[in-house]
């Protein structure tokens, strides 16, 4: 375990199994407001999707993301008809398990929005999580391939952070003033959950990168943030080039790459290929 908050609320949840917790009724309440809240938030108009602002939330993402959310706010892919629904069971997840640290006796300071303050004179907003001993922690519910893999450990997380959850972490530390904690990760797929401690991040060094994708995503021309890579098959190159596994969710994918196809697999022998976004194929 990575955290002695763990402990505890592995603690109270086992006592839960057995029929042994009487979890307050002020937890439940506070639990129930932050559901509702949610439930306006994302199903009664009160978050607007399309204002594109600098956000604590967002400048740890590719500038090359940005730069199109800026400038072409309409032309992204449309959302799949789950998102508003999975964004709802993240804010479900956060809110039953803040009430679980409160129950487990674990002593929290909970949301607060900050500024974040550049030197180019920029100010950019966000609301943390909570402060736990101190630090600065985020509650993240992901899905299995994600709890297994890329929240594995700050090194797995830092080596494909496409969502930019290492600069939000970030920016929420040097906003407050706090230190740098980490992630509690909730599996959706199962309910486990781990800490994963952020304790080797260079928070000057993320700082200055978050400087540095406002100052790209503010130019007139886009700078593409990734290239795209070379397909495999058993190990031998293919001669095809696929998308940049970096750019797998971005929404502008088709609109930043325009000879992007998704074709099966074309080397593959199985019944039913996976799905492959080529770039261009051997020969062309």
């Amino acid at each position: 375990m990575n955290h002695p908050a763990e402990l505890a609320i592995h603690q109270y949840l086992e006592d839960a199994t057995q029929g042994e917790t009487q979890m307050s009724e002020s937890t439940i309440e506070r639990i129930g407001e932050e559901i509702k809240d949610a439930l306006k938030r994302q199903f009664a108009g009160g978050n607007k999707r399309d204002n594109f602002r600098y956000r604590i939330s967002n400048i740890g993402r590719p500038s090359c993301q940005l730069w199109f959310q800026k400038n072409h706010p309409d032309k992204g892919l449309p959302k799949p008809t789950t998102f508003v629904m999975n964004m709802m069971l993240g804010d479900i997840v956060e809110a039953v398990f803040k009430g679980l640290l409160t129950e487990a006796g674990m002593k929290y300071q909970d949301n607060t929005e900050v500024e974040l303050k550049l030197d180019d004179g920029t100010t950019v907003t966000g609301t943390y999580d909570i402060v736990l001993h101190d630090a600065i922690d985020d509650i993240k519910s992901a899905s299995d391939w994600s709890y297994k893999y890329k929240f594995e450990s700050f090194e797995s997380l830092k080596s494909g952070d496409s969502f930019g959850y290492i600069g939000q972490l970030a920016g929420y530390a040097k906003a407050s003033g706090k230190k740098v904690g980490g992630w509690w990760v909730v599996n959706k797929a199962n309910g486990q959950f781990k800490y994963v401690s952020a304790a080797n991040m260079d928070l000057d060094a993320e700082i200055n990168k978050i400087k540095e994708t406002i100052k790209a995503a503010e130019q007139k021309e886009l700078k593409r943030c990734f290239e795209p890579e070379p397909e495999f098959f058993r190990k031998v190159p293919t001669g095809n080039m696929v998308l940049n596994k970096n750019c797998t969710f971005c929404e502008y994918r088709k609109l930043c790459w325009e000879t992007l196809r998704e074709l099966p697999a074309q080397m593959s022998q199985a019944k039913e290929p996976k799905m492959v976004q080529y770039i261009k194929m051997k020969g062309e």
